[in-house]
């Protein structure tokens, strides 16, 4: 069988690149080398892309941007190309290119911009699409949507940079602490704040600024938060529950990558009707999203049973200890045929 040509994305303009990098080592060190022919094009953080032929560990080490196999290059958005650009000198040369594989976290790689290019480009590409992407990315607008369909979400409210204090502090007198500041576009829990009165909720507002020109505040939902790894299109399949075991006061990035003080129950300590619900609520959030290929939907259950939304991660962290390929690890599949499951799914769609 001919080899699939497929280009691994990573790095990128985002706060989330180092774990992009990881996630991406983890994807390479996985695939099957008899099945698929690997172009890696790495982004470093001031955007530039270059295609990379050194080591794992030079990506894991931040190193692969040093190495002298580096050469510039950029997929082509004609379609009569459909293909990556490199450049030599002043010559260029063309590889042609099957599928894409995007694994960047965050702004400019989980925010449909990346999508749009390869979708300009006409190039099979594994994930959500623009549209979905953009979607799933802005806080605010993902929870009206999923609000609209049925589903709790918890009580926020939105503000813009340079909104003036009177509406302000009107939508302000409406919440219950303890609240959450969150950028309305980040990822991996970067720049979200506990505030737990008017001055710390001033002082988050501030620095998810720092983040994004749009920031949602929300109530705290009691409870514990799960998780659910969903594969597929119009009817994707989902992956054992996970649960977080949070001793904090949130899932915050050092959390997320260290666990030190927090816990992944994988199966959720939940009955089997409650895990039904869950995984049925997660298949209702991911369609009402119009999201394909993966996605890890996020949600709490409270004390009384129901079941909230949180957020949707297009392209969740993806390192061998990720909860995403746990989740579907513990549904019998191996790291590597989940790889080969999303780059079909993507070839399938792009025919």
């Amino acid at each position: 069988m001919e080899k699939l040509t497929v280009v691994v994305l990573f790095g990128g303009c985002s706060n989330e690149y180092e774990v992009s990098l990881i996630s991406a080592a983890s994807v390479i060190e996985h695939m099957d080398s008899d099945k698929y022919e690997l172009v890696l094009v790495g982004i470093t953080r001031e955007g530039e892309w270059l295609r990379y032929s050194g080591s794992l560990k030079d990506i894991r080490d931040n190193q692969w941007h040093l190495h002298p196999s580096c050469i510039p290059s950029f997929l082509s958005p004609s379609r009569s190309i459909r293909g990556l650009i490199e450049i030599v000198n002043t010559e260029y040369h063309v590889t042609p290119i099957d599928v894409v594989f995007p694994v960047m976290h965050g702004k400019y790689g989980e925010d449909g911009t990346v999508q749009g290019l390869i979708e300009l480009a006409g190039i099979p590409y594994v994930g959500c699409d623009m549209l979905s992407s953009a979607i799933c990315m802005d806080k605010d607008i993902a929870h009206a949507l999923v609000q609209a369909s049925g589903v709790n979400t918890p009580y926020s409210v939105t503000m813009y940079k340079g909104d003036h204090g009177e509406e302000g502090v009107q939508d302000f007198q409406a919440l219950k602490y303890p609240v959450y500041v969150k950028p309305a576009k980040s990822g991996s829990s970067i720049g979200i704040t506990k505030a737990h009165d008017i001055s710390q909720l001033m002082q988050g507002i501030k620095l998810a600024y720092e983040h994004d020109h749009k920031v949602v505040i929300e109530e705290e939902i009691k409870g514990f938060e799960v998780g659910c790894a969903v594969l597929g299109h119009r009817d994707p399949m989902i992956g054992v529950v996970d649960e977080i075991e949070l001793i904090g006061d949130f899932f915050d990035f050092t959390e997320k990558y260290s666990l030190q003080s927090s816990k992944i129950h994988l199966p959720a300590r939940v009955d089997a009707p409650t895990a039904d619900r869950i995984k049925k609520i997660a298949r209702q959030i991911y369609k009402t999203l119009g999201c394909k290929g993966f996605a890890r939907v996020d949600m709490f259950v409270t004390p009384d049973g129901s079941i909230v939304f949180n957020e949707v991660n297009t392209i969740p962290g993806f390192t061998s200890n990720s909860r995403y390929p746990k989740m579907l690890q513990a549904s019998g599949y191996t790291y590597s045929q989940i790889l080969d499951q999303l780059i079909q799914l993507a070839v399938v769609e792009g025919l």
